[in-house]
C-alpha cells in the first residue's frame, strides 16, 4: 500500500507551527506495513490543493490530508477536496449533531470564556462535508474528519489528528516489514558492504546518523524471510551494538 501525506497550512510554511503531524503519521503508517511515498506541505490555497489531490489520489493507494478543516475563513481543505472529486459541500445531520454536542460541552466547561468573547459558532460551516464522504468522528475536538474516495481528511491539531487517524488506522495495513541494526561504524566504512547487500537481497537499506554515538541501519522489504536474511548477512559483516 503506497500512501502520500499532505499537510496544509500557511503557518507551517512560515515556520510558526512545527509539522509534527507528518512525522507522526508517517511513523504510524510505516509501522502498519504500508509505504509513505510522498510528504508535502501546502499553503491554504484551494486550487493548488485541488490539483494536488487530483494527481495524488490517482497515483497512490491513499492520501492523508491534515489541516485546513473547520469553519474559519482560511479553512479551504474541505472545499478543495470537494472540487477534486466534483462534489458539493452539504451539511450532514449526524455531523451537525456531533458539532452541536461538542459546542455545548465547551460552553458548559468554559462559561467565562463564552461570555467574555460572546462566542458564536457557525455550526453549518463546521458540519459541512463533501457529498458522499464517510464521516470520521473526532473524539478530541470540534472538527470532523472524513474519507472521500481514497483521501483521508483530518484536522490539523495534533491531538485531533491522532484521534481521527485512530479510527481508520486499520485501513493502512501493508506487507512491508522493517528491521533495524545499530552500529558504531562510520557510514563511510560501510559503503561497499551496504552496496553488496542491496545487490544480494530484494530489500531497501537505509543508513542514518544518530546522536548517541552510533548509526542506524534500517532494512525494509515485502518478504519477512528475505528481510531477516539480509539483516543476518549484515550483522555478520558490520559491527553491531544494542540501541
Amino acid at each position: 500500500m503506497d500512501v502520500a501525506i499532505v499537510t496544509v497550512g500557511d503557518e507551517v510554511l512560515a515556520g510558526e507551527t512545527t509539522n509534527t503531524n507528518a512525522s507522526w503519521l508517517a511513523g504510524e503508517i510505516a509501522g502498519s506495513g504500508a509505504r509513505v511515498r510522498r510528504i508535502l506541505t501546502m499553503p491554504d490555497d484551494r486550487p493548488a490543493i485541488t490539483a494536488r489531490i487530483r494527481a495524488w489520489s490517482d497515483a497512490y493507494d491513499a492520501v492523508v490530508v491534515t489541516g485546513g478543516l473547520g469553519g474559519t475563513h482560511d479553512d479551504v481543505t474541505a472545499d478543495a477536496l470537494a472540487d477534486a472529486f466534483d462534489r458539493e459541500l452539504a451539511v450532514r445531520e449526524d455531523v451537525r449533531s456531533a458539532v452541536v454536542e461538542t459546542v455545548a460541552a465547551y460552553r458548559d466547561a468554559n462559561p467565562e470564556v463564552v461570555e467574555e468573547h460572546d462566542l458564536e459558532i457557525d455550526v453549518a460551516a463546521w458540519a459541512s462535508l463533501p457529498e458522499g464522504a464517510r464521516y470520521v468522528p473526532n473524539d478530541a475536538g470540534l472538527c470532523p474528519g472524513f474519507v472521500l474516495e481514497n483521501v483521508y481528511a483530518m484536522p490539523g491539531v495534533p491531538d485531533e489528528v491522532e484521534a481521527v487517524f485512530g479510527r481508520v488506522a486499520d485501513e493502512f495495513a501493508g506487507d512491508e516489514v522493517a528491521r533495524t541494526l545499530y552500529t558504531p561504524q562510520p557510514e563511510g566504512s560501510m559503503v561497499e558492504t551496504l552496496g553488496d547487500a542491496r545487490d544480494r537481497f530484494d530489500v531497501a537499506i537505509g543508513s542514518y546518523p544518530e546522536t548517541a554515538g552510533h548509526n542506524r541501519l534500517t532494512v525494509r522489504g515485502d518478504d519477512p524471510e528475505a528481510t531477516d536474511e539480509a539483516v543476518e548477512w549484515l550483522a555478520e559483516r558490520v559491527e553491531t551494538v544494542d540501541e
